[in-house]
């Protein structure tokens, strides 16, 4: 399945339906009066959050969203149907956006949340309405609101705990891989990873989610590469976690250019927590390791964890510390807690 995270889409509501100029004609009644039913209300259109969603892949094949027009009144006092609502199913963690892409209409982030995006208009009133003591018989009744029509962008933001930076081959979908089950695509060539991999992975009893973005480059901000359009999925993180190669000739350049480029985006990513790891150290011997780890936190001003994605060789301590950041509200405790081994099996019964 591809996967897209931005989708434009036109969306209406339904139009109310018109009230009925009607009157009551029946034998051996004289003075009937009017009798016109009120039209029903138009359809809305909502915004769902759904479970089981990662992707806006399904806005790409339909992008027109047109809720049901209200029935018209009719005689006999009779009320038009309301027209039907139409929901738009979105994954967790999207953004509705105006046409604009700037104003943020709402920010589906929980699972059910849902948000009304265009209004039905309200059905038109029938002649009865207007009846009164000084007009017996009024033949006028009103037509029904017509729908709201709007576009909308719909953004895609995914839900995660731990955001990856890096260059482009720093060992980030390496190290996804090496702490979870995901299995992004790994290769020795730059831009492997060419859309967001996530994964959920464990570490002293805890589960959190890590969000694998493709890697940036030096100008990113204005375009180059893939450009920094998926730096959106890491503004949600409690903490970022910064992989800088070891084996590259510009080491101190490499962590810079991350920097300028996350600062140039802007939505404060530059002031999260930001743990600075040195990795693909099983690529260094001892005194390689200890002199660019001194190098790096002299300009970090931070400490430096040493690790590769590889062997696994300081794994475990990157997990715990980034553990360390993320608030109890939104770790996961591991599932095999759940259950005490203790505890008699219950028996069987009919």
């Amino acid at each position: 399945m591809k996967f897209l995270d931005l989708a434009k889409v036109y969306i209406r509501s339904g139009s109310g339906g018109g009230g009925a100029i009607a009157f009551r004609r029946e034998k051996y009644i004289e003075y009937g009066g009017p009798n016109g039913g009120d039209g029903g209300r138009g359809g809305d259109v909502w915004a769902v959050a759904v479970d089981g969603l990662n992707t806006l892949i399904d806005f790409r094949y339909q992008q027109h969203f047109f809720a049901q027009n209200g029935q018209h009144g009719m005689g006999n006092n009779r009320t038009g149907a309301n027209g039907d609502d139409i929901i738009l199913r979105v994954p967790v963690g999207t953004e509705i956006l105006d046409e604009d892409e700037e104003t943020v209409i709402a920010d589906l982030t929980e699972i059910g949340q849902r948000v009304l995006i265009a209004k039905g208009g309200n059905g038109g009133f029938g002649n009865a309405y207007f009846k009164s003591a000084t007009n017996q018989a009024p033949r006028r009744a009103n037509p029904g609101l017509e729908g709201v029509e709007r576009t909308i962008w719909l953004r895609l933001k995914l839900i995660a705990d731990v955001g990856l930076l890096g260059l482009p081959n720093a060992g980030k979908s390496t190290f996804l891989a090496a702490t979870s089950n995901a299995r992004p695509k790994i290769a020795d060539y730059p831009f492997t990873t060419l859309h967001p991999n996530l994964g959920v992975v464990a570490v002293d009893g805890a589960e959190f989610v890590v969000a694998d973005i493709p890697g940036l480059i030096e100008g990113a901000s204005e375009g180059r590469g893939l450009g920094d359009l998926f730096l959106g999925h890491i503004e949600r993180c409690a903490v970022l976690l910064h992989l800088v190669d070891g084996t590259s000739g510009t080491l101190l350049e490499d962590w810079q250019t991350i920097l300028d480029e996350i600062a140039a985006y802007g939505a404060a990513l530059e002031d999260k927590p930001r743990i600075t790891v040195l990795n693909k150290i099983d690529a260094l011997d001892a005194e390689e390791q200890a002199f660019l780890k001194d190098e790096l936190e002299a300009v970090t001003g931070s400490p430096v964890m040493l690790m590769s994605g590889v062997t696994g060789a300081g794994t475990v301590d990157v997990l715990r510390a980034l553990r360390a950041q993320i608030g109890d509200d939104r770790l996961r405790r591991k599932r095999e807690e759940d259950h005490d081994d203790e505890s008699e099996p219950e028996t069987w019964q009919p």
